[in-house]
């Protein structure tokens, strides 16, 4: 369930589709609508309204402006709708390319208004969950690499065991207040200095 005080940006150079768009939001009980009627200086707009959602109506859209919608979708991080008229493969792609949540094309009813938004905001979630469970995952492994990197130039260095090289990452660590693996990036960091 999306939540109706979210601050919805709904931009439509066509008046009577954007009343449409308007109607089918304010029907479903979300009040807090800005209405933006051109694309120019998008993304300046965008980050003065910072809405919770964007709905774009496009209609036919050209490469340009389908261009500064993209580039909006991938710096503001929100969930983003765009209706179309018509559409091609390689529209598609480039929209999902650029982290639009939902691309309907030939579908502006003001009863689909709601669950369009719903879907929206849920895909968004989702894919937003896991960019940051990638990007921890990612961080993580990258820590384990220097780890053994470190573990590697002090058993190298020093004549000790793997675990023994563990242990006095650790023991540092913790004397230090530190992370295991800053206390592993300095250690590779002198031994490239040294080395």
């Amino acid at each position: 369930m999306v939540d109706t005080r979210l601050t919805i940006l709904l931009i439509d150079e066509n008046p009577v589709r954007s009343a449409i768009l308007d109607d089918g939001l304010r029907e479903a009980g979300y009040t807090n609508i800005v209405r933006l009627d051109t694309t120019h200086e998008l993304l300046r707009r965008v980050f003065s309204v910072d809405p919770d959602v964007i709905i774009i109506d496009l209609a036919n859209p050209s490469r340009d402006v389908l261009e500064q919608m993209f580039q909006v979708s991938r710096t503001v991080k929100r969930p983003v709708a765009v209706f179309v008229d018509q559409s091609d493969t390689a529209m598609i792609e480039a929209a999902v390319d650029a982290g639009v949540s939902a691309y309907i094309v030939d579908g502006l009813k003001k009863e689909r208004i709601k669950p369009i938004l719903d879907m929206t905001v849920s895909r968004f979630n989702a894919f937003d969950r896991l960019s940051r469970e990638l990007e921890q995952a990612r961080s993580e492994l990258a820590e384990r690499k220097i780890i053994e990197r470190a573990k590697g130039i002090l058993m190298k260095s020093r004549g000790i065991s793997e675990e023994e090289a563990f242990v006095l990452l650790r023991k540092t660590a913790m004397n230090e207040k530190k992370k295991l693996a800053e206390i592993a990036q300095s250690v590779v960091t002198a031994a490239q200095l040294l080395g």
